[in-house]
């Protein structure tokens, strides 16, 4: 499942195409057909990034969920674009490019307040701007599960999956094992901004990359 970084580069390459202006919206598929008749031509007003969770909000307070799940995939392309299959769930496009979305475990249309609903279970993204690390400290603070396990909980972090948590406790010094009642706050802040900084490594690179090549001659 895609992590984080992942569902950020595809919200700002988005963000970037579509934003802004109305937006041809099909289903070749059909599953979303009724929804995507609604959205059609409408202007795009945002792209939301949260966790593991993409969010298209149109105007008229009118919102696309999609989470990829295990095998959801995005394929973006500039005009002239290719077809999209007939497996193809949601097309959004303009004259610039078109986005072809297969595979998705959500794509759903919503109103703000359903929206609203899907946001507030979540922890808080170490990728959204201005989060600040005492909403991590308050989420992780009444946590009894093993600090390795929590990590992967999307209500207490959003978009951290399973190559992350390992590697951040790695280079924090932390056993997986121990619970966030026995880590004092700094060493839990320190959680926080590896994580911060790991997922930021990948949205930049667009891939995982979790040791400094200069620590292993790579550089």
């Amino acid at each position: 499942m895609p992590e984080g970084h992942t569902i950020h580069g595809i919200a700002r390459d988005h963000r970037d195409l579509f934003v802004g202006g109305p937006v041809a919206v099909t289903s070749p598929q059909g599953r979303f057909g009724a929804a995507a008749g609604r959205l059609d031509g409408r202007v795009l007003e945002e792209v939301q990034a949260h966790g593991k969770h993409l969010l298209y909000h149109f105007e008229g307070r009118r919102s696309v969920h999609v989470h990829l799940g295990l095998v959801g995939r995005f394929r973006t392309h500039r005009r002239p674009a290719p077809a999209p299959s007939a497996a193809t769930r949601m097309v959004l496009g303009n004259d610039r490019a078109a986005a072809h979305l297969t595979g998705p475990m959500t794509c759903a249309l919503l109103d703000r307040a359903a929206t609203q609903r899907i946001l507030e279970p979540l922890g808080p993204d170490p990728l959204v701007k201005g989060t600040r690390v005492e909403r991590f400290l308050e989420r992780i603070a009444s946590e009894r599960r093993p600090i390795g396990a929590v990590l992967l909980d999307q209500t207490v972090v959003a978009g951290i999956g399973n190559v992350y948590p390992a590697e951040i406790l790695f280079l924090e010094g932390i056993d997986p094992q121990r619970r966030p009642a026995e880590i004092d706050d700094e060493a839990l802040a320190g959680v926080w901004r590896t994580a911060r900084e790991l997922l930021r490594i990948g949205l930049v690179l667009g891939r995982i990359v979790t040791v400094d090549p200069r620590t292993v001659g790579a550089a």
